[in-house]
């Protein structure tokens, strides 16, 4: 009996040799060959070359006049020639590196040919001669040198002749109709064997709309397979301490703050493991929301561990947390790498038997020789800094320990959607009234001048100053500064009066904390960095950041290099030094003079650059689509994940008639969450 999950090595032709072929595309399956859709359509209806432009592309019908030439140059090159005529017009027609085309052609043979049009040598390079039984729309395959277009269209061809009797409707038909989609059958056969333009872009936007739901079915029921009820999850804590705790502050929170705290807190006292994305722009206040989550999971005689990155991070984390929970009942200590063996040995027992209920750390958190007594909440800070199994490891540290990640890269709603969809997110969208706008200012190399009078002048009001370069070292292969050459230069300029630190990638763990803390000391006046400084300590002193060669950065990471400064109470400034090439650089450092919006700038960031270039989403495991495009096809993406959320929150929706196929066809697939 015939399935959609037959291997491909069913198909006549196909042998073990090009199913591995296949599977490097992708293809193991007759569902994944049937759904390895065309990335793009060549229109092979005639076109009247009395009209056509300079490198068009054509189709054309004609009379071969005289036999092909095969003339060969180069090593194993060869140019087949010869004469086509087109409505008693003569034109030139070359093929490239296809030889066996000669012994298809002889003269006074009609022919239809496609290529690219040269209007004033009156010549065709020719792409494929195609027979006149052909479809209008030939349908284009990413390809291999192992697997060639004819190969992938025969197969498909093959695969749906053989199966299209048995490929399911998976969207619920009140759904499909709703939104004016066709049938999936049909959409197959459109997206392979177009009939129309209008027909295809009909079965386009039905097979995006159909992998982002797939996408978004899956995330939801990921969400369900870990929100099953666990009482050990239920954190009972002290409403009254937390609320001392807040009203003891010296400052007022802000509504956003106040808002999120709630959100968390609801979650710790809900009978399912909290999984939720904290995110809020730099020196938004995630760290006091994250508090107020530690101290209530410890007031209901719970652990809590904060997670890192860096070790200067985390000790900065723990001298804070050290002053806020100063006289309460939480006891917090700081575990690292560096901790020493004798401190670690004294400390580790403690934690074992709860004395301590607020470990402060990195990596070292979750090393197998870590026990905790009973683990309630895992805060893990710059979270896409983490791998999927390294926070799967602090997390499994506690039975149904609640998760709080926190980043201050902002994800823009595009993202979040897909990336964070197993994820509860919540956003503090409000910076406290005291902070400052940071001044922004975007400067031509020319003015590099101008610049460093500036920074001169911030060095002799006795404030702090970062400059950042793209590269390490000098590079023959990339026109950009680099820190080394910075570093000596600034020492040059300034070294007479200021100290002048390098902090680099490639400085281990102990170099890298060492700098930082000097320059925090304020031992360094000037601190030559690359981008490793993105995720760093507090340091109030420093008001300047330039940012050389700024348009090698993305937006989002110019936005968290800019955040280094603004920490204290003077009026900061960041200066993006650049040179951009094309319009799109120069609308991207506008973008950055103009808003310190970072949800804005991270949105903007993908709309210019696209998700690749996003800071933190290789990490995250931001899914990949065959078709559908996130950015641009949000409206798509949106529709289908309400559609999807709607569908799962009835009770044993896939028991349900109108869905029983979509449940049945997502056993089939191979999911789509990548590193989720």
């Amino acid at each position: 009996m015939k399935q959609l999950s037959d291997k491909v090595t069913e198909l006549k032709g196909v042998g073990p040799k090009k199913a591995v072929a296949l599977n490097k595309l992708g293809i193991e399956t007759i569902i994944d060959l049937l759904t390895y859709f065309p990335r793009r359509y060549d229109d092979l209806s005639l076109t009247d070359l009395v009209t056509a432009t300079d490198g068009q592309k054509v189709t054309v019908k004609g009379t071969v006049l005289g036999e092909p030439t095969l003339i060969r140059f180069g090593r194993k090159r060869v140019r087949l020639n010869f004469q086509l005529l087109v409505n008693e017009e003569p034109y030139t027609v070359t093929f490239f590196n296809q030889p066996w085309l000669k012994k298809q052609l002889s003269a006074q043979q009609e022919i239809m040919v496609h290529g690219v049009f040269d209007q004033t040598r009156r010549s065709i390079t020719g792409i494929k001669i195609i027979n006149s039984t052909d479809n209008q729309f030939d349908s284009i395959y990413p390809a291999t040198k192992e697997v060639k277009q004819s190969t992938i269209r025969t197969l498909v061809k093959l695969a749906f002749d053989e199966y299209q009797s048995i490929i399911p409707e998976i969207i619920p038909e009140n759904l499909r109709q709703g939104l004016k989609l066709e049938r999936f059958v049909d959409m197959i056969r459109e997206m392979h064997f177009p009939t129309d333009p209008k027909q295809a872009q009909r079965a386009i936007r039905t097979a995006k709309f159909t992998e982002f739901l797939l996408y978004e079915m899956q995330i939801q029921q990921l969400r369900q397979a870990q929100r099953q009820n666990n009482a050990a999850a239920v954190l009972n804590g002290d409403i009254n301490q937390l609320e001392a705790f807040i009203g003891n502050l010296p400052y007022e929170l802000t509504q956003a703050q106040r808002r999120v705290i709630n959100e968390i807190i609801n979650d710790l006292k809900a009978p399912q493991e909290m999984n939720r994305l904290l995110q809020g722009d730099v020196g938004s206040g995630k760290t006091i929301v994250a508090a107020a989550a530690m101290l209530f999971a410890c007031s209901a005689g719970k652990q809590a561990v904060i997670m890192a990155p860096t070790e200067i991070l985390a000790e900065q984390h723990a001298n804070k947390l050290a002053d806020l929970f100063a006289g309460s009942s939480v006891s917090v200590s700081l575990l690292t790498g560096s901790t020493k063996p004798a401190a670690r040995k004294l400390l580790l027992p403690r934690i074992a038997n709860g004395e301590v209920n607020l470990v402060v750390g990195t990596h070292a958190l979750f090393q197998s020789d870590i026990k905790y007594h009973d683990l309630g909440l895992a805060v893990i800070d710059e979270q896409h800094r983490f791998g999927v199994n390294q926070r799967t490891q602090l997390k499994n540290k506690g039975q149904a320990t609640n998760v709080l990640s926190m980043t201050a890269t902002p994800i823009p709603r595009t993202l979040a959607i897909t990336t964070y969809g197993d994820m509860d997110v919540s956003i503090i969208d409000e910076l406290p009234a005291n902070r400052r706008p940071i001044r922004t200012t975007w400067l031509p190399t020319s003015k590099t001048k101008q610049a460093l009078n500036f920074i001169g002048k911030q060095l002799n009001e006795g404030h702090q100053v970062y400059v950042v370069a793209p590269l390490i070292e000098e590079s023959d292969a990339v026109d950009m500064q680099n820190a080394t050459a910075i570093f000596e230069r600034f020492r040059v300029i300034f070294g007479e009066h200021y100290s002048v630190g390098l902090l680099h990638g490639r400085m281990d763990n102990a170099e890298k904390d060492s700098v930082m803390q000097v320059f925090a000391s304020g031992k360094f006046q000037l601190l030559v960095a690359t981008t490793v400084i993105e995720v760093g300590v507090d340091v109030k002193n420093a008001t300047t950041m330039v940012i050389l060669d700024a348009d090698h950065f993305g937006l989002a990471q110019l936005h968290q290099l800019r955040g280094r400064v603004g920490r204290g109470e003077q009026q900061s400034y960041c200066i993006l030094i650049a040179d951009p090439k094309t319009e799109i650089g120069k609308q991207r450092m506008t973008a950055v003079v103009e808003s310190t919006d970072g949800f804005y700038l991270s949105q903007k960031d993908l709309e210019l650059r696209g998700q690749g270039d996003l800071v933190g989403l290789k990490q995250s495991g931001a899914p990949e689509f065959k078709l559908a495009d996130p950015v641009g096809d949000l409206n798509i993406l949106t529709v289908a994940a309400q559609a999807a959320r709607k569908i799962t929150s009835e009770k044993n929706w896939q028991t349900k008639p109108e869905n029983v196929e979509l449940a049945m066809y997502l056993k089939m697939i191979k999911p789509n969450l990548n590193n989720m």
